[in-house]
């Protein structure tokens, strides 16, 4: 395999542009992506063109506006290049017009109350910075989404915009600090992507994994990842074949597909890539969670992003590494080899730090979701409560220039490791926290609390409209200083003395934090219910209409979304979970309790003198599960249709979270504890250590 030559095949990026298109058309559209300048009709009639015989050439036959609305996935309607011509044939066409703007109908997506059903018109609008590409014999284009009235209905149009707004104040401080080259920042993301993999013959026994992508039931497997022997462990043969097919398609889609290994629970892998800009991250990621599941089915597997698919095993998580760059090739966040004495780098991380305390409620609401309040504070991800790691090298900094004390750096080390054969090598300034949710790692930041299925544009509108808020600040008050050089380590002295609580070194995971997170006055929002409302509060409603990200009726928009998915995710749960209690799991445990008396009445018949007191108490402790398994079916129905009667979309989120969400785990843990009493032949599905141990 060329690799080299394989890479972004599919996509029509720069060097195909360059390559197909006139100097001069070639030139506007750089010009538009870098500069954001309208893109005349006459150059996107060119690009159009090229790109269509580009396309064709691929073996593409239509092509799509692919965009990213509320419902958290991707959308495509597929249009075929073809047109009529007066004998009766058809030419393959493709104007300017239909590259620029798309009409898909608006009135079946999310639009927390923006758009009523009867109104059905909506806008696609192509984004010239993310580069089409060719999938499945389809050119994909990839476009913002509005409704008739121009409100955003998608994910991708605030990124773009809180990308605008973090590069303009970002420019503005380089502009005081000196730097006069820069014109454009960018924040760049690689967001590493967890998985599991389980054998598709097992997958499709399973109501609850079909259904919902998790299991509702299921007993502990005798073996779970407490011998610690997945983590890295050597690739199987089947999952091998899986990754390498993965890598190629990923690549041909010009997506930076790096590192693969097995992760800790059993079955669970991980993906990371290289960084990139974060509205092409963004859309490599949505992609590569596309790819992962086709390209499992080819070899008879089913990937499962879900956060929590397995109970008692680690769930997946997504990392994102968030940095900011200049478009002179510089990384912001770089602290150099002295970051005491490094200005810039303190001034850009004082605004991180005080970003994140005055919006910690932001960042964890956009991690939130059903499937990630199952991980969220267990000991296999952060906890709910939000905070900051900067390493003890940088913590020294922090406090010294918060002390007004000297800073003692730690210097380069050589890591001995007593063997005379292998080689030296310098060791970290600091070690890295895989338990803080916000952690610094030398040259970005690891936003660590995101769920595997999560799009990683919700997290970075966040990052990028709360660090450009603070870096208006900024710029705000050095502009009006008279000596610049005092303002500015002034302002970074007083930010790290008032915000420095949101930094946290130890172990996020203990008991002891918590409380002392109270008593520093952070928030613990430990579901998506308790962290939702916070979204429109009036500091963030403001935050976001200041830099023109969500208008208020936006964010109106998606309060009301989120909360409404979250009740639907939960309810789809519970009726699944009623499904297979009723209709599965009770008749095959029933079954099993009258084939146990049917063999013990045998017993009696042959002589009275044969014991049936094994039978007799499996028996007895079945009967009584079962009687309490229907108690709790009948709880949770009641539960269930008690939620369909609750109006207020924050108060019915709340009630599934807290009292359906509470019967559905009651009901759980009686199935569970038949299932180890059960025999395997008449337990109506896969056991968790098939679905686990399965792929070999």
């Amino acid at each position: 395999m060329n690799v080299p030559e394989l890479f972004g095949s599919m996509v029509f990026d720069d060097a195909t542009m360059k390559e197909r298109l006139p100097k001069e058309t070639y030139k506007a559209l750089k010009k538009t992506m870098k500069n954001g300048d309208p893109l005349d009709i006459n150059v996107a009639n060119i690009v159009a063109n090229a790109m269509k015989d580009w396309a064709l050439e691929k073996g593409a036959t239509h092509y799509t506006h692919w965009f990213q609305p509320m419902t958290g996935v991707t959308a495509e309607k597929h249009d075929s290049f073809i047109n009529p011509t007066d004998d009766g044939k058809v030419i393959m066409e493709f104007s300017g017009k239909e590259l620029i703007k798309g009409e898909p109908d608006a009135s079946s997506f999310p639009s927390g109350g923006i758009r009523a059903t009867f109104e059905a018109r909506g806008y696609t609008a192509w984004d010239p910075t993310s580069y089409a590409f060719v999938k499945d014999g389809t050119l994909c284009i990839p476009t913002a989404f509005c409704s008739y009235t121009g409100e955003a209905l998608d994910k991708k149009t605030p990124l773009l915009r809180s990308m605008e707004r973090v590069s303009a104040e970002a420019v503005r401080v380089l502009h005081l600090l000196g730097d006069k080259e820069t014109t454009r920042v960018v924040t760049t993301v690689g967001p590493e992507q967890e998985y599991f993999l389980i054998d598709k013959d097992l997958y499709d026994q399973r109501k609850d994994l079909i259904l919902t992508g998790r299991t509702l039931f299921g007993a502990k497997a005798p073996k779970g990842q407490e011998l610690e022997d997945h983590y890295f462990g050597s690739i199987k043969p089947r999952v091998m074949a899986f990754m390498q097919d993965l890598d190629e398609e990923l690549w041909k889609l010009g997506i930076y597909s790096k590192t693969r290994h097995n992760e800790v629970a059993p079955a669970q892998h991980e993906m990371a890539p290289i960084f990139t800009t974060t509205n092409l991250a963004t859309d490599h990621n949505q992609l590569t969670m596309e790819v992962m599941r086709k390209v499992a089915q080819k070899h008879n597997l089913v990937c499962l992003l879900h956060e929590k698919p397995f109970a008692g095993v680690n769930g997946s998580g997504k990392h994102n590494n968030w940095s900011l760059s200049t478009n002179t090739g510089r990384n912001l966040l770089s602290p150099g080899k002295n970051p005491a004495q490094n200005t810039e780098f303190l001034l850009f991380l004082a605004a991180i730090i005080k970003g994140v305390y005055e919006y910690q409620d932001l960042l964890r609401i956009s991690v939130a979701s059903a499937g990630n309040d199952h991980r969220l504070g267990a000991n296999e991800a952060p906890p709910a409560i939000i905070s900051m790691f900067i390493g003890d090298d940088l913590k020294a900094v922090m406090d010294s220039i918060i002390s007004g004390t000297e800073a003692v750096a730690a210097g380069t080390q050589k890591l001995e490791l007593g063997v005379d054969v292998l080689p030296d090598f310098k060791k970290d300034t600091t070690d890295r926290n895989r338990t803080s949710p916000f952690a610094f790692t030398g040259n970005k930041f690891e936003f660590r609390s995101l769920g595997s299925s999560l799009n990683i544009a919700c997290p970075n509108i966040m990052l990028n409209t709360i660090v450009a808020e603070e870096l208006s600040q900024f710029a705000d008050e050095l502009e009006k200083a008279d000596d610049l050089d005092t303002a500015v380590k002034a302002l970074i002295k007083r930010v790290f003395t008032d915000y420095q609580d949101i930094v946290f070194n130890g172990d996020n995971y203990s008991p002891e934090w918590v409380v002392e997170a109270e008593r520093r006055g952070l928030l613990n929002l430990r579901s998506m219910p308790e962290a939702m409302p916070h979204f429109i509060d009036k500091k963030n409603v403001e935050l976001f209409t200041k830099h023109n990200v969500h208008t208020e009726r936006e964010m109106y928009s998606r309060y009301e979304i989120q909360q409404e998915e979250y009740g639907k995710v939960i309810n789809i749960e519970a009726l699944t979970m009623l499904d297979m209690a009723k209709k599965d799991i009770f008749p095959a445990v029933s079954a099993y309790v009258a084939e146990l008396a049917s063999a013990c009445n045998a017993k009696k018949a042959l002589s009275e003198s044969i014991p049936c007191d094994a039978e007799v108490k499996v028996i007895e402790k079945l009967s009584k599960l079962l009687v309490c398994f229907q108690n709790k079916i009948e709880a949770l129905e009641t539960k269930v249709n008690e939620a369909k009667g609750i109006e207020d979309v924050a108060d019915q989120a709340m009630f599934y979270g807290k009292e359906v969400f509470g019967a559905m785990n009651e009901l759980r843990a009686i199935g569970d504890e038949m299932e180890t009493s059960t025999a395997a032949d008449y337990w109506p599905y896969p056991s968790y250590a098939e679905l686990l141990f399965g792929v070999r």
